[in-house]
């Protein structure tokens, strides 16, 4: 489901993740709802999944409606998703 490289959004809820999902396809962004992989602590269960090249375009739109996630994470490996973005600037690396 998701691919190595690939970033996942996840939000505090699913009324957040639900309405970044409308921002973002109203926007012209691809992305893809999914469960959150079990290796990720979420409160809603849901994250919104989109291609690495697509980072900087969908902080935006999301900051434009002030609908920030919790966290982004750039998926390594099977197991291990790395934090590159939240609120606090874990990384702000922009992948």
């Amino acid at each position: 489901m998701v691919q190595n490289g690939q970033l996942l959004a996840v939000f505090n809820s699913a009324h957040r993740v639900m309405k970044a999902e409308s921002v973002l396809k109203n926007s012209g962004v691809t992305i893809l709802l999914i469960p959150a992989p079990r290796a990720l602590s979420t409160d809603c269960g849901l994250a919104i999944c989109y291609n690495s090249d697509l980072y900087d375009s969908v902080l935006h739109f999301l900051t434009s409606k002030n609908i920030l996630p919790d966290v982004i994470y750039l998926k390594e490996s099977d197991l291990r998703y790395e934090p590159v973005w939240s609120p606090n600037n874990i990384k702000d690396s922009g992948v």
